[in-house]
């Protein structure tokens, strides 16, 4: 496998977990993280209003 195709399928892989903590907060956090604290912090801030769940969730994906 050359280098380009793995940075091309890590540029993808970026994209889409981009994707999910802005349409899907606690699904991308879920995928991330698990059932773990960080869960349960996004859902209490999505639920709080979804800006504060969107920037959490950019964090978490950001983070690993």
């Amino acid at each position: 496998m050359s280098t380009s195709t793995l940075s091309h399928d890590s540029l993808w892989g970026d994209f889409l977990k981009l994707f999910l903590a802005v349409v899907a907060p606690p699904v991308s956090v879920f995928i991330e993280s698990g059932i773990s604290k960080d869960l349960f912090l996004n859902v209490v801030l999505t639920l709080l209003g979804f800006f504060p769940g969107i920037i959490h969730a950019v964090y978490v994906s950001a983070r690993k």
